[in-house]
């Protein structure tokens, strides 16, 4: 997965919550998106990213409530759905920023692990 997606793929973006959401409201939002989805509701199955809009299915909203359930990968989460006002990251940032997460455990997951 290259980098664009995985920022499409942050859990707080699966969820259409900012980063600052409670537990408690990432858990009632995915409730409803579930059920939304499970009935087949056209406007659950898809959400705005930073980089455009995505797919959004049922096994995307149960990986992004359990990723925001695990504080230490939370953290990292927030850090990237976080908005910088008037900056813009060249890819070496980016890289770096891979780098340091991947160094201290928090690199992304892939999809099924």
């Amino acid at each position: 997965m290259d980098r664009r997606e995985r920022l499409a793929r942050n859990p707080f973006f699966v969820l259409g919550l900012a980063p600052d959401a409670a537990r408690a409201e990432v858990e009632r939002t995915s409730q409803k998106l579930l059920g939304l989805l499970g009935i087949g509701a056209a406007a659950a199955r898809r959400c705005e990213t930073p980089v455009g809009e995505r797919p959004r299915s049922e096994d995307d909203v149960r990986a992004a409530a359990a990723e925001l359930r695990d504080p230490a990968r939370r953290v990292a989460h927030e850090l990237w759905a976080t908005p910088v006002e008037d900056a813009a990251l060249d890819p070496g940032e980016v890289a770096a920023w891979d780098g340091a997460l991947a160094a201290v455990g928090l690199a992304p997951r892939e999809p099924g692990r």
